[in-house]
């Protein structure tokens, strides 16, 4: 058995007294043209025709999301040949991605060809204001986006831990938002219904949807890929229409059901560039600790070669003692997005116990409140230490993406 990290996978060993149960999202056939998939959902949604477009921005993703651009793109472009098209990069709060490695998204030929510029949301000269949406978060945007006549996002509908689902205009709404706006709308994170598989009523997501009004997101293309990335289907048109068409088709393939909590669970976020760092690899241990008995363990298996993946996250973290300094402090202090990484972490961490496996080095593993184990097996032997023989043993080899429920 083997499970993704990083770039390549690990062997998972277990006794052979030992049962384990793999929580992981169904078989789905990638697409056997999926250029053709793509031109189809065009073809079936066409661009807008509105009047007077001369210049597009289209917002994509960064590094930290798997976005078969090489596929999604090329269609694209073809109907939109005699336009001024920019591409933004959309990083949210992540660190802007210098020019050095835009070819790590985008084929060399769209970079050499187009105009493509990097978010950054602490970068007051690059965002213009909008107003308040009606939970009074403050709208701050990107300029060149704003600029555009006609204005598309480009992405993936996937399971997300507090949004529901990611897709439609949050690549734009978040990912091309200024801080202020992120901040706000992420403290919505800790409501009730602001939760994993759900898009309905979660008010994380309808104020997501609301700031995507505000930006005036005009079309979407978003791609639902299967558990190896590969592209299973495309859909195209007005954001909102997607997503509604869209998320059954992801509930198919990454909603599983689960018969009764687990004492282990054996969780990978998925493999690049879903572990490229703490920041992105907690949300395995998330969809991991909804699923497990009290003070069973998790063993969060993520390379993190980016180490944490937040500088504010770090630092906010540095010198906390404990899960439950965290979470104090972090009540105490109130909401801002780097700290949040941390309060989630903490979240799940009072519940489980988490044994972590990665590159990172110890001491930054220690100082993030990790207990580092240096090899998978040795943190199985650990795990498996002392349970009882009718012990639930699980295997969730793509976390991030996994909706497991307990039925």
């Amino acid at each position: 058995m083997h499970i993704p990290y990083g770039k390549s996978t690990l062997p998972v060993s277990l006794p052979e007294h030992v049962k384990a149960e793999w929580v992981m999202p169904r078989d789905a056939e990638p697409a056997a043209n999926p250029r053709n998939v793509v031109a189809q959902a065009l073809a079936n949604s066409p661009l807008p025709t509105f009047e007077n477009i001369n210049s597009v921005a289209i917002a994509i993703n960064d590094k930290t999301r798997p976005v078969p651009h090489e596929y999604l793109l090329p269609p694209l472009l073809e109907q939109l040949s005699d336009k001024d098209i920019t591409f933004v990069i959309a990083t949210g709060l992540h660190d802007p991605m210098p020019p050095d490695e835009f070819n790590r998204i985008l084929p060399a030929d769209i970079i050499e060809k187009y105009r493509v510029t990097s978010h950054d949301a602490k970068d007051d000269d690059m965002l213009v204001h909008l107003g308040k949406t009606s939970r009074g978060t403050p709208v701050f945007a990107n300029k060149y986006f704003m600029e555009a006549d006609l204005r598309i996002v480009v992405g993936n509908i996937e399971p997300h831990q507090f949004m529901g689902f990611s897709g439609g205009v949050k690549s734009a709404a978040i990912g091309l938002a200024g801080a202020a706006t992120i901040n706000h709308n992420h403290a919505i994170m800790t409501h009730e219904k602001a939760i994993l598989g759900q898009y309905e009523g979660n008010p994380a997501r309808e104020d997501v949807e609301e700031i995507g009004r505000m930006l005036r997101v005009d079309f979407a293309l978003n791609a639902i890929l299967n558990s190896k990335k590969q592209i299973v289907n495309v859909l195209a048109g007005y954001p909102v229409d997607v997503m509604r068409e869209g998320i059954p088709l992801v509930k198919a393939i990454y909603e599983v059901p689960v018969a009764a909590p687990f004492d282990v669970m054996i969780a990978s976020p998925g493999g690049h560039p879903k572990d490229i760092n703490m920041y992105q690899a907690q949300k395995a241990l998330a969809h991991a600790a909804r699923v497990m008995k009290p003070d069973g363990t998790v063993i969060l298996v993520a390379a993190c070669p980016e180490g944490s993946g937040s500088e504010s996250y770090e630092n906010w973290v540095a010198g906390k003692q404990s899960h439950e300094d965290v979470l104090e402090s972090f009540a105490r202090e109130g909401f801002k997005v780097g700290p949040h990484k941390a309060f989630q972490l903490s979240r799940d961490s009072v519940k489980v116990r988490v044994l972590l496996v990665s590159e990172m080095p110890d001491e930054l593993a220690r100082k993030l409140l990790f207990h580092p184990i240096p090899s998978l097996d040795k943190a199985i032997e650990m795990a498996l230490r002392d349970l009882p023989a009718d012990a639930r043993i699980g295997i969730m080899p793509v976390a991030n993406a996994t909706i497991a429920v307990l039925k």
